[in-house]
């Protein structure tokens, strides 16, 4: 499923919030007919309050059956126009859209100008400085690899282990549009760790820290030596892998 963010209070339900999960789980109940035994819905990861998404996956298990196309078409005419079901598969028992997973990849858009964009506001992050995108494509191979990123997650987050693995960290320029865009592939993202990562990409960029800085801060292990984090409007999830075949074959033609 894909979503504009802007209006979501993340994607995880939260009493009194408008969320993802909520307004899906709504629609999905609604299709089953309203059972006895509400339809739960579980997701991939859970995007933050105004992060988009182009490739969320979800599943849930209905009381009937109902072929796959079905479900979709069902469920795009129940979702508000922020929130569109691009695919829908039938899935083994065993399947978890969670659990599963091999792979995620997050594109981060960070638009620089003085002043704020009003048609880029909700899906850019601001930056009032310009990076050199050198520094920055510099630094990014230090990111790749299996590491402890404790000083790139956000206080708040539930993971006990913060190893992770980074299988590719991409960055590039669009001078005319006078922004720099980021990508990033890996085994599974921290609470914040994308946006924790851009914020310190960038600080490198526009000569704020050293080229050669994120080992220092790999090493450190603490959330304060990065302080930084990119707003939330410039964050994609952009797929997530459920083959290794699937995986490699993007990192290939990456």
């Amino acid at each position: 499923m894909a979503y504009d963010g802007t209006n979501f209070a993340g994607f995880q339900r939260q009493p009194g919030q408008r969320t993802v999960e909520q307004v899906f789980s709504k629609a999905v109940n609604k299709m089953a007919k309203d059972p006895a035994e509400p339809v739960v819905v579980f997701g991939a990861g859970r995007t933050d309050a105004g992060v988009h998404a182009f490739g969320q996956t979800v599943h849930f298990d209905l009381p009937y059956e109902i072929n796959a196309e079905g479900v979709r078409r069902g469920l795009n005419s129940l979702l508000p126009v922020d929130t569109i079901v691009k695919t829908v598969a039938i899935v083994p028992q065993s399947f978890h859209a969670r659990y599963d997973t091999v792979g995620k990849r997050y594109w981060y858009r960070a638009y620089q100008n003085e002043f704020v964009d009003p048609f880029k506001r909700n899906y850019t992050g601001h930056f009032k400085f310009h990076a050199d995108i050198e520094r920055i494509q510099q630094a990014l191979p230090d990111l790749v690899g299996k590491h402890d990123f404790t000083t790139f997650v956000a206080s708040g987050s539930q993971a006990h282990d913060h190893v992770r693995e980074i299988f590719s960290a991409e960055a590039w320029a669009l001078p005319n549009e006078d922004e720099i865009q980021f990508e990033f592939c890996g085994s599974g993202f921290l609470y914040n760790q994308v946006r924790i990562m851009v914020a310190v990409l960038m600080e490198i960029g526009q000569g704020r820290r050293a080229v050669d800085c994120i080992p220092q801060l790999l090493a450190a292990k603490n959330r304060e030596q990065a302080r930084g984090t990119a707003p939330a409007s410039g964050l994609y999830m952009k797929k997530v892998y459920y083959e290794q075949s699937e995986l490699q074959a993007d990192l290939n033609n990456h």
